[in-house]
Parts: C-alpha cells; sequence; structure tokens
C-alpha cells in the first residue's frame, strides 16, 4: 500500500506482477496485458458508477488481488448485501493480504444480509478477520505506512489512528481528518480548530486528492476571500478526472454561474461539461449535463462549438478518466 494518494487512472498498462499469500487458491502470476487492460477499465467503470463486473471479473479470475476487491463490492452492490459469490471474492482478496476486503469480511455481522438471515459461513468468522485485520494492518502501520493507518481507523474508530494517517501523508486520511475536525471531533479553542481544518486539507490538496482540492478550494475563499488560489485548485481538481473538479471548473469558466472569477471561457466551459455526457447518468449527473450544457450553447457560434469539441476530445486524451473517486469503503 501506499502511503500517499495515487491516481489509480495513471496505472501502466503493461505486465503487472503481484505476490501471494500462502493461503490463496487463485494461482499466483502476473496479469497479461489484456488482462490488465480489463482491470484498469473495470476500475475506471466502477469508479464512474456504470456497470463493471464483466471487465473486472477477468482480472479478479487470473488472481488480481485488488480487481477481486472490486469485483466484490460490485457483486455486492448489485444486490445491496454480501452474497454467496462477493463472499468469494472477497476471500480471495482477503487470503492474499487486501486489507479493505479483510474489512468487508470482519463488518459482515452489519451487513444487510444479517437482518435478510441470508449470509454465508466463510472460511472465518468475522471475529477471526478482524484479528487478522489488526494484525496485518498493524504490522504495516509500524512501517510507516499511512492508508494501513487510515484502515485501522475504519476498523476501530479510533481517531489516533486517522490523526496518524494524515501525519504518514496518506490524502484520503488528511481530508477525512480535516472533516472530523469541522464536525467537532477533538477539543480546539475555535480559532485552532479552523486553523486545523485548512492545514488538512492543505496537506490533502498538496498530497493530490481531489476532494481535498475542491474543499481547500471553497475553505480558503471562505475564510480568506483568497479566489486566485481557489480557482486555482479547482482547476487542479478537474485535471484528476474528478467529476465534481471537471463540472466545476466547466460551469465556472462558461459563467454558469460566474464563481471565484474565472475569465470568461465558453469553449473551454462547454468543452468540459460536455465530457459529463459520457456518464450516462452515473452518480445523476446526467439532469445537470442537460441543463447545462445547451445554456452555455446558447451564447456560442458555430464556429465556437466544433471548437470545443476539438478540445474536449484533446482533454480527454491527455487526462484522466472521469471519477467520482469513491472511497474503498465508504469514505
Amino acid at each position: 500500500m501506499k502511503s500517499s494518494y495515487l491516481n489509480p487512472f495513471k496505472i501502466s498498462t503493461l505486465f503487472m506482477a503481484f505476490s501471494c499469500a500462502p493461503l490463496s487458491n487463485y494461482a499466483c502470476a502476473g496479469l497479461s496485458a489484456k488482462q490488465q487492460e480489463s482491470k484498469i477499465q473495470g476500475i475506471t467503470l466502477y469508479n464512474q458508477y456504470k456497470p463493471a463486473e464483466s471487465e473486472l471479473r477477468i482480472a479478479a479470475e487470473a488472481g488480481d488481488t485488488e480487481a477481486q476487491f472490486y469485483l466484490a463490492e460490485e457483486l455486492r452492490e448489485q444486490k445491496r448485501y454480501i452474497t454467496k459469490e462477493s463472499q468469494k471474492w472477497y476471500e480471495a482478496a482477503a487470503t492474499q493480504g487486501d486489507l479493505y476486503a479483510m474489512l468487508r469480511l470482519a463488518t459482515s455481522n452489519s451487513d444487510l444480509c444479517s437482518l435478510l438471515n441470508s449470509c454465508t459461513d466463510g472460511s472465518k468468522k468475522p471475529a477471526e478477520w478482524l484479528e487478522l485485520l489488526n494484525k496485518e494492518a498493524g504490522l504495516q502501520a509500524k512501517d510507516g505506512d499511512g492508508e494501513a493507518m487510515y484502515i485501522l481507523y475504519l476498523a476501530t474508530g479510533k481517531l489516533e489512528w486517522l490523526e496518524k494517517s494524515a501525519v504518514a501523508s496518506f490524502a484520503r486520511g488528511q481530508w477525512l481528518l480535516a472533516n472530523r475536525y469541522k464536525e467537532g471531533e477533538r477539543f480546539f479553542f475555535p480559532w485552532k480548530r479552523n486553523e486545523e481544518v485548512g492545514r488538512w486539507l492543505k496537506a490533502s490538496a498538496e498530497n493530490g486528492f481531489p476532494e481535498g482540492m475542491l474543499e481547500y478550494g471553497g475553505f480558503l475563499y471562505e475564510t480568506s476571500g483568497d479566489v486566485r488560489v481557489a480557482r486555482h485548485w479547482i482547476e487542479e481538481a478537474a485535471k484528476t478526472g474528478h467529476v465534481s473538479g471537471v463540472s466545476s471548473y466547466g460551469a465556472y469558466v462558461a459563467h454558469a454561474p460566474a464563481l471565484y472569477d474565472f475569465p470568461l471561457d465558453l469553449v473551454k466551459g462547454y468543452a468540459l461539461t460536455s465530457l459529463l455526457t459520457e456518464l450516462d447518468g452515473g452518480g445523476n449527473i446526467k439532469p445537470y449535463v442537460d441543463e447545462a450544457l445547451p445554456e452555455i450553447g446558447k451564447k456560442m457560434s458555430p464556429a465556437q462549438i466544433s471548437e470545443a469539441k476539438a478540445l474536449a476530445k484533446q482533454w480527454k486524451e491527455t487526462h484522466p478518466p472521469l471519477s467520482f473517486f469513491p472511497g474503498k469503503f465508504g469514505f
């Protein structure tokens, strides 16, 4: 695991090897180029809230741990509870050391399957998975892995782990800590609380987490009226492919609405907004696009619209795919 945020869509499509735990029933082999391509496409679709099962299954069946976890998540979300097959893939990932899969299995007692009395008996009980998770994540945390510390926070609810994750530069942990402080966690004098929220939002933004970028931009605008830096972080969030970043940046440069004093650029605004049409309603963005795109287009000439379409194509070719950047465990 990485101790800072990395954009999952910058993964190379070249051959990628991984190691298997002794308990795994799945072949320990690297993915072929085609399998790796399917994995990346599957994760891209999953992060766009589109059906991703068939793509993820190719890499999962080849033994890829991350694909196994995402496939399990996809199957669970289809039924809204852990099914027999999703349980199988969670266990496949967990036995290869995936901490998020361990966490999902450790907390399965609170899954909807418990209410439906349809939970599948696994190879271990939830308490056993929790014990294994604490052991494995604890070892990684000792080595300074900020993401392992973050997972321990999710498993235990102890804010100390989230604070350690932030100190270890795990960007999603920094963003979540800022929000926990904003919600009232820990005692701070009012001015100090605001300072700590800003500190960790800034760290998250600088470490590349798009939600942190957007929130830090808004924080600066609200607390200091600094529109220049706020504009910078909105644009940076858009460059990551974050849906809210792209939609906000597109709207603001097209002055639909005019916020943060962005210079008017109808061509760029139309281009960015048009990119969102490929989400086909994923994340409930389609109603916004259906309203905003014609509104921007009414102010443009046919030549400008043609220029915007060319710019949209260029942007798509030079930036990561659109993503809602959902947390692997809800945050």
